[in-house]
């Protein structure tokens, strides 16, 4: 399924929608959610929509989809840190029950932990994807395996430098990081997929109707039951 609407602010709020109506029925869900520039819109929704008390995280838990290897989560760069301040702040969620990989120590053993505490939970509920310019999904770069687990990977070149203007310079992005595994995105009972811009519409194009292999992890989601992009005409400019 695809919706496609003309500013970034209206597809926010279509896509906070899917929020309330899943806590609105089951307050105690699993949510899983990304980072980046990309749902930062959402995320201001959501807050907005629970400081009117029109939604409520209070009973839910979050699990997010991946971390850089070597960064501690008082970051200023870490996914942890980021959540922190650009939602779990805003919102009225356990911090106790919001879930971020860590990338120190044992990165396997930190995958391993981290998929079963997923399982234990119940699996997730509504899972949120960005898109990478060449198609990746969490940290899923080309060749990720359709059945990979939470994991470590190895960062593409294109992928560091387009995460290099977060950081002072270039050769301070960390070279791997620990994501869901494409496995574990699709065992979530729904996703939503948010792209924005024209240099997401190859991508998108690719990841909804392009052939399902290795080269563009996202077009996996095509074999998904419950999965909704949302898009503006930028991102949709070549379906």
């Amino acid at each position: 399924m695809k919706i496609i609407v003309d500013t970034p602010e209206a597809l926010a709020r279509f896509a906070a929608e899917r929020y309330v109506t899943l806590l609105n029925k089951k307050p105690d869900a699993v949510i899983g959610l990304a980072t980046g520039s990309t749902p930062l819109g959402l995320y201001r929704e959501l807050q907005r929509l629970c400081a009117e008390k029109k939604l409520s995280f209070a009973k839910a838990t979050s699990f997010n989809l991946d971390e850089y290897v070597g960064l501690s989560g008082d970051h200023d760069q870490s996914y942890r840190y980021f959540m922190d301040h650009n939602l779990f702040q805003g919102i009225d969620i356990d911090p106790k029950k919001t879930f971020v990989p860590s990338g120190l120590g044992d990165i396997a053993k930190n995958a391993e932990e981290y998929e079963d505490m997923i399982g234990l939970a119940g699996g997730i509920d509504l899972q949120l994807l960005g898109l990478g310019q060449n198609g990746h999904i969490g940290f899923n770069e080309p060749g990720t395996p359709l059945n990979s687990p939470t994991h470590e990977i190895e960062l593409t070149e294109n992928t560091r430098m387009a995460n290099a203007r977060f950081f002072a310079s270039p050769d301070e992005v960390p070279t791997h990081a620990i994501s869901m595994g494409i496995r574990t995105v699709m065992n979530a009972k729904s996703v939503i997929l948010i792209a924005l811009g024209e240099n997401k519409a190859d991508a998108v194009a690719k990841s909804v109707k392009g052939p399902i292999d290795l080269s563009v992890p996202a077009a996996v989601l095509q074999l998904h039951p419950d999965v909704t992009f949302y898009l503006d005409e930028a991102a949709a400019s070549r379906l």
